[in-house]
């Protein structure tokens, strides 16, 4: 009995450290601030989107590129559905205060970046795939930053 009980507790302790993270981010929802559908080569180039407002209650995990987390909506603010060919695609933020930049890339793959250009993220794929591109523009702390813009590049 007690060598049954202590392999509960291993497979349960083992389930609890293998379950998955979930993610506050949903990349299933539509996004806050709309969409962009562009081709390789597109014109102008940067296209943007002002108005954009940074942060939201959702704790991102800290990653490679945001080791310390930050503060994301659930939704995202942003969806790029593109299709590529052979340039370098970057997503970026300006804004009046310190953002972070999360993106879901069409594999499903995340990135996230803090302080690129000064208080800046940006996010460069040099070999970027055709797809979705959901993008988030969060905050390192749970303040709110309005009026931030992206920005979607080849250059």
């Amino acid at each position: 009995m007690k060598t049954l009980l202590k392999t509960a507790i291993a497979v349960a302790l083992t389930a609890t450290f293998l379950a998955p993270v979930a993610s506050a981010q949903n990349y299933g929802l539509n996004p806050a601030f709309g969409t962009a559908r562009l081709s390789a080569g597109f014109m102008p180039d940067p296209v943007s989107r002002r108005g954009i407002q940074a942060g939201g209650d959702n704790h991102f995990t800290g990653s490679q590129g945001c080791p310390g987390g930050g503060w994301f909506a659930n939704a995202p603010d942003y969806r790029l559905q593109y299709r590529a060919g052979n340039y370098p695609l970057t997503i970026y933020v300006d804004a009046p205060g310190d953002t972070m930049l999360l993106v879901n890339d069409p594999s499903a793959q995340w990135y996230c970046n803090d302080n690129s250009i000064g208080l800046n993220p940006a996010i460069r794929f040099n070999r970027p795939s055709s797809g979705q591109y959901d993008i988030w523009v969060g905050t390192y702390n749970r303040s709110r930053v309005r009026n931030a813009t992206i920005y979607i590049s080849e250059r």
